[in-house]
């Protein structure tokens, strides 16, 4: 139970005990939790999404996507949005793998950065609102589904890549987790996503297959960040969680528009 309280406290602005003892041995027994804690980040983002388009009757999808896209950067503190806009900053910025470091680590967000979140928050409200369009239940199981698949791609790339810097917070996931960090995490996810099939067996097999994109995209991300740098750091996790959430809802939305 401490290891997910870690976990929600450190990938969330969720505070039910607050902590502020945390040992590097902690933050990587967390690791295999971080599916859970994407789950309530989606319920809640459900919830708010849900109750927003019925309300409205799916009179504004647009601002209904928007303000569950909303939610969950509030929910998150943002966090994973800076970790996208410093990777791309680092990863485009053309230079040799130490100053590639060095930008990621700097405060200041510069040109790629701004251009990556504007791309991918309008990906991700566009197809929030597209989704609001089909049914709320489409909006819904998306929303729910994405930030469990992007923090379970977290998980795979924590394990599965090695840790660029020698110092750094993100290198305690990586020195205290293995492979059954990852057979844990996978059973949460599915676990998880289970619930899905009892609204429609479509749904589920929609964020099955939500897992497999993700999942390349991810391989494909991460290997590029590896070549580069030498490996991963916190930062290419929160990338990797933005780019798995955007790729989940953009299978539901295509998934929706063809099934229904």
């Amino acid at each position: 139970m401490n290891s997910f309280l870690v976990g929600l406290q450190f990938l969330t602005r969720i505070f039910i005990v607050r902590q502020s003892m945390w040992t590097e041995k902690s933050f990587g027994e967390s690791v295999k939790h971080f599916p859970a804690v994407g789950a309530i980040l989606g319920l809640i983002c459900a919830v708010v999404g849900g109750a927003l388009n019925t309300f409205t009757e799916g009179h504004i999808p647009l601002f209904t996507g928007a303000i569950t896209f909303a939610t969950l950067v509030i929910l998150t503190g943002g966090i994973h949005c800076d970790g996208l806009m410093d990777s791309a900053d680092g990863l485009f910025s053309g230079r040799e793998r130490d100053k590639m470091l060095e930008i990621m680590k700097d405060s200041r967000a510069g040109s790629f950065g701004v251009l990556s979140m504007i791309l991918v928050a309008t990906l991700d409200v566009s197809t929030l609102a597209e989704l609001a369009r089909i049914t709320t239940w489409w909006l819904c199981t998306a929303a729910y589904a994405a930030p469990i698949i992007g923090r379970f791609m977290m998980v795979l790339t924590i394990v599965l890549f090695p840790y660029a810097r020698e110092e750094g917070m993100g290198r305690a996931f990586a020195l205290f987790t293995s492979r059954r960090t990852i057979i844990w995490a996978a059973g949460e996810t599915f676990l998880l996503l289970l619930p899905l099939s009892f609204i429609s067996v479509i749904f589920f097999l929609c964020a099955l297959s939500a897992i497999l994109m993700a999942f390349i995209i991810t391989w494909l991300f991460a290997n590029f960040a590896t070549t580069k740098l030498g490996g991963v750091t916190g930062d290419i996790y929160g990338a990797v969680t933005m780019l798995a959430e955007m790729f989940t809802l953009i299978t539901f939305l295509l998934s929706g528009n063809y099934l229904r």
